[in-house]
């Protein structure tokens, strides 16, 4: 089970934001395995929002200057698996494969 399975990705605000004005032009975003950047002259863009993994932000933790950011965690992700009882749901399936008690 994926942990969003069934619920519609273009309904979950996590995507990286670019501050061209901070970028070093690194290039280090461009290592997304999601491909969800593209290089223009200015820099990167995100132009494949909806490939980003949920809860990810390995592309900020690597950008040399800090001009990548991401929406509130608790906003925009806690709070659909409060509200969608998701953790209740990964649980149980873990459960169920023997992986927790």
């Amino acid at each position: 089970m994926g942990w969003l399975e069934g619920y519609p990705r273009e309904k979950i605000d996590w995507s990286p934001r670019v501050d061209l004005e901070k970028c070093v032009k690194c290039g280090m975003c461009m290592n997304c395995g999601k491909k969800v950047f593209d290089w223009e002259e200015d820099g990167p863009h995100v132009v494949r929002p909806y490939q980003c993994v949920v809860g990810c932000t390995t592309c900020a933790n690597l950008c040399l200057g800090n001009a990548i950011s991401f929406p509130d965690l608790e906003e925009n992700v806690r709070s659909i698996y409060k509200r969608e009882s998701i953790w209740a749901k990964v649980k149980e399936e873990l459960k169920n494969k023997g992986k927790i008690k």
